[in-house]
């Protein structure tokens, strides 16, 4: 009997002995067999992601480290390109149409919102691309998914660490005395974190399906930019607009956030009193947009869970499609 007569006669696929009869769920199940790649509960899925948190934070600060080892100025980079944004938003805006007469210390103030606004603008376009440029990553090691945007979140948490440090000089350099309000600083970066890693799972997911996304988001945030007030007074501009769309630019996240960082470096400049002379269209005396309203970190908590809970949930759902195809 030759090897092809063997081959014809014997299908080697076929349980045999004991085993004959069952099917392929059946024999894995007899024998403690799984679905490579699996998305577990999710709560193990949380278990296993806090197991990586020091991979997380070693890889973050790997790329962090190599993402300027080419340019000659290297690291410094991290602080220039959100100060030249400044300079230039400083000019065009502050300067050629006068948006630094409506608010106080407006170099400061459009400091801080910049550096906010850019801690989740990065985020969100850094966790659009962290699947799709990771492939080679994700199928050679298994790991939970989300360490990837998590991961690039962090980066961008470092970054803005980093940059605060000019950003402090520039407000004190405004004649600002730091005060208790300064403590804030630090929940207002722990909430905004939360809102940006939601945020970036959400887009990492999205992306990892349309990677064209990508290409997309840099217009969708820059128009989320322009209307968030980063540079100029959007409330100011929106004053005799209908109290609906004031409410959707009140509860929008990046004013949010940005408030409550102005707030927190220089509260006296959200007093009524720093705008003398400020009307309402009945001549009468009004406190200015800037005042700080006392609902607005309830709205910070709400988003940062809102987004934290939903893009990880979003995220989890699709974890074993991740890196196939």
């Amino acid at each position: 009997m030759n090897v092809s007569t063997v081959s014809d006669s014997v299908s080697l696929s076929t349980p045999v002995g004991a085993d004959a009869g069952l099917t392929p769920k059946q024999l894995a199940a007899k024998y403690g067999l799984e679905v490579s790649g699996k998305r577990p509960g999710l709560i193990q899925y949380v278990k296993q992601l806090w197991a990586r948190r020091h991979f997380i934070v070693a890889f973050a600060t790997a790329r962090l480290v190599a993402q300027y080892t080419t340019a000659k100025l290297g690291q410094v980079w991290q602080v220039l390109t959100p100060l030249l944004n400044c300079a230039v938003f400083y000019l065009v805006f502050g300067v050629i149409l006068k948006s630094r007469e409506t608010v106080p210390v407006y170099i400061a103030w459009l400091c801080v919102g910049v550096f906010v606004f850019q801690f989740s603008q990065s985020a969100i376009q850094s966790g659009t691309r962290s699947i799709s440029d990771n492939l080679g990553l994700i199928r050679a090691l298994h790991f939970p998914r989300a360490s990837m945007p998590v991961a690039f979140t962090v980066i961008q948490l470092q970054q803005l660490l980093i940059s605060m440090v000019v950003l402090v000089a520039i407000v004190l350099l405004s004649g600002i005395t730091p005060g208790p309000t300064w403590l804030l600083i630090i929940p207002a970066l722990l909430l905004q974190c939360g809102f940006n890693t939601g945020l970036a799972l959400v887009m990492a997911r999205v992306g990892s399906k349309a990677s064209d996304i990508s290409q997309l988001m840099p217009f969708i945030l820059r128009t989320w930019m322009y209307v968030s007030g980063v540079m100029y007074s959007v409330q100011a501009q929106i004053a005799n607009y209908p109290p609906f769309v004031r409410t959707i630019t009140e509860l929008n996240p990046a004013s949010v956030y940005m408030d409550l960082m102005r707030y927190a470096f220089m509260p006296e400049s959200f007093s009524p009193k720093a705008y003398p002379g400020g009307l309402n269209a009945a001549g009468e005396a009004q406190p200015h947009w800037l005042t700080l309203p006392n609902h607005v970190w309830m709205i910070a908590v709400a988003w940062a869970v809102f987004a934290f809970v939903l893009g990880f949930v979003f995220f989890w759902k699709a974890e074993e499609e991740y890196g196939r195809g």
